[in-house]
């Protein structure tokens, strides 16, 4: 079965129906948190089981400073009704909620955490979820460097925003800044490298197929020395989320199109007549 790495996701896809959806890195609580498009992708996917693959809240910026607005709020909101109303919801936490850890192998509000599982596709391949913070070196081994480089990444994702504010009002699409900057500088590309080698050298040795993980907000489908390698991105930058169709092929959504998107201009508001403008406002009531 062939994966599709991604896709811009059109109007025609609405309401798709899938078997599967893994998201990461929503980074809830934060202001780069894309909450309104997740919100829309949410409302326009169905699935048997929905993956939350670590950094959902971001506790190391709530303890820095309390940011939670309404839009953060619905999103929790609609991913506890999907629970309740039949998804499989397994939540798998990542370093920025680290503090969810001591909850594995409990249940919230039809929300299962677990510290990390296996997934069985339709067409038969396991595939281990993991958010891949374990596999960070930064992190495991210098966390107050992770911690300062998190302070540095929501700078960057600031002037992000304000970018793209400026961009929206001339009518240019989303751009991400802080993913171009990650893609373009030689270290980051080898970070990312790294990281994906050592997930999917992990993945070898516990004899499954493949991996899908999150962490570092860069979505990919593709083959690591035999084994299969998905990043679902994540709701900060890139917009992604990673599916799986009813016959098991995976593909990556993309809703980075859908963001700072100008709105519409309002309907001109019909003028009087040069000649109707200039009488009394009582003499036109009783024309």
């Amino acid at each position: 079965m062939q994966d599709v790495p991604r896709t811009d996701h059109d109007d025609a896809a609405e309401h798709m129906q899938v078997r599967t959806v893994w998201i990461s890195d929503l980074h809830l609580g934060t202001p780069g948190c894309q909450a309104h498009a997740l919100l829309d992708f949410l409302r326009d996917v169905r699935c048997d089981t929905l993956y939350l693959v670590g950094d959902i809240i971001d506790g190391w910026q709530l303890r820095r400073s309390w940011y939670w607005p309404q839009a953060h709020n619905d999103v929790v909101q609609k991913i506890l009704r999907k629970a309740r109303k039949g998804t499989r919801v397994i939540f798998v936490p990542g370093n920025h909620d680290e503090f969810a850890r001591r909850y594995v192998s409990h249940s919230f509000g039809g929300v299962e955490v677990v510290d990390e599982c296996v997934h069985l596709t339709a067409d038969g391949r396991r595939l281990w979820v993991t958010h891949g913070d374990l596999f960070d070196g930064v992190v495991q081994c210098a966390k107050w460097l992770a911690y300062t480089g998190d302070v540095a990444y929501e700078f960057v994702l600031k002037l992000n925003r304000l970018f793209n504010r400026a961009r929206a009002r001339l009518g240019l699409p989303y751009w991400s800044l802080s993913r171009y900057l990650k893609l373009k500088v030689k270290r980051a590309v080898s970070y990312v490298s790294d990281f994906e080698a050592a997930v999917a050298r992990e993945a070898r040795k516990r004899g499954v197929h493949g991996v899908v993980c999150g962490h570092i907000h860069h979505a990919e489908i593709r083959e690591i020395d035999g084994i299969l390698y998905c990043n679902d991105g994540d709701w900060v930058e890139s917009l992604t989320a990673l599916v799986e169709h009813a016959d098991g092929r995976l593909e990556i959504i993309d809703r980075g199109d859908r963001v700072w998107r100008p709105a519409a201009a309002p309907a001109a508001r019909p003028q009087p007549a040069p000649d109707e403008a200039l009488r009394p406002a009582a003499a036109r009531q009783r024309a």
